[in-house]
C-alpha cells in the first residue's frame, strides 16, 4: 500500500501527511479550513468528514492541547487518517467511522464543529471512474445533512466553520437561518480582480448577531505565487476572520 501514497508537508513541514497518489488529495482548502477556525487551548473539535486528516492535524499543529474527533464514512480513508495520526504523534486526534446523516448520538457538545463537504451536487458532477475522488468531489448527502450534523454537534453558542463553493453560498445560509447567528462570509478571490471560487463561513449556534462580511482573501497574486498573506497561512498562521491578516 506504500506504493499507492505519497507524503506531503503542509504548513512548512509541521505536518506530515500520507494521501494516495490517485483520487482525492487535500488542496490548500483544509489548510484554510483550519486556519480560520477559532479554537482555543482545552476545547474539543470534530471534523465532520475528516478524510486523511488534513485540517484537524494542521488545526492541532497551531493551537495546542485540543482533543478533535475525526468522522470519516470511508474504512480505508478513516485508517488512513488514523496512520496520519500517529505520524504526527497526535494521540488526541481520534478518528471515527461514521455518517453525517446518521450522526452517532454521542458526538455531542463540541466547542467547534469543521467540515469540508464535497463541492459538487450530484446533478451538476460528472461522475468519475476513482471512487475516493468521486466520494470526495460529490455531495451525495446534500448540504443539508452536513449542516444539520454540524448544529446537532455543536453546544451552545458553539461555532462551526465551513469551507464551500461560493455559488452554494444561498443554499448555507437557507439552511442555517434561525438556528445560528454571528455568521461570518469569507470569500476566496483566486487573484484580484476574479469572482471568488470558494467561501469560508463561521456561524455560532444560537446566536443572533447579523451577519457580516468578510473582506476576503486574495490566494494568489500576478504570476501565479500565492499571495504574502496566502502564503503566510499555509506555512502555519491563524486566520482570524475578524480581520484580513494573518495572527
Amino acid at each position: 500500500m506504500a506504493d499507492t501514497l505519497s507524503e506531503d508537508p503542509l504548513l512548512g513541514g509541521k505536518v506530515r501527511l500520507r494521501q494516495p497518489r490517485e483520487g482525492y488529495r487535500a488542496a490548500i482548502d483544509p489548510v484554510l479550513l483550519a486556519a480560520a477556525t477559532p479554537a482555543r487551548p482545552g476545547e474539543r473539535v470534530l471534523d465532520l468528514g475528516t478524510g486523511s486528516g488534513a485540517a484537524s492535524l494542521c488545526l492541532m499543529a497551531r493551537v495546542e492541547d485540543l482533543d478533535i474527533v475525526g468522522l470519516e464514512l470511508d474504512p480505508e480513508t478513516a485508517a488512513l487518517a488514523r496512520a496520519n495520526a500517529a505520524l504526527n504523534a497526535r494521540d488526541r486526534f481520534t478518528v471515527r467511522e461514521g455518517d453525517v446523516a446518521r450522526l452517532p448520538k454521542d458526538l455531542r457538545g463540541f466547542d467547534r464543529v469543521i467540515a469540508n463537504p464535497p463541492y459538487l451536487e450530484t446533478a451538476r458532477a460528472d461522475p468519475s471512474s476513482n471512487e475516493s475522488r468521486r466520494r470526495s468531489n460529490v455531495d451525495e448527502k446534500g448540504l443539508a445533512a452536513w449542516i444539520g450534523a454540524a448544529l446537532a454537534a455543536a453546544a451552545p453558542r458553539a461555532t462551526i466553520t465551513l469551507i464551500q463553493r461560493a455559488d452554494r453560498l444561498a443554499e448555507m445560509l437557507a439552511l442555517l437561518h434561525g438556528k445560528a447567528g454571528a455568521i461570518v462570509v469569507v470569500p476566496l478571490w483566486p487573484s484580484e480582480g476574479m469572482d471568488a471560487k470558494r467561501v469560508i463561513v463561521e456561524v455560532m449556534k444560537g446566536a443572533k448577531t447579523p451577519l457580516r462580511l468578510h473582506p476576503g482573501l486574495v490566494l494568489h497574486a500576478p504570476g501565479g505565487r500565492y499571495a504574502p498573506t496566502t502564503e503566510a497561512i499555509l506555512r502555519g498562521a491563524a486566520f482570524d476572520v475578524t480581520r484580513a491578516s494573518p495572527a
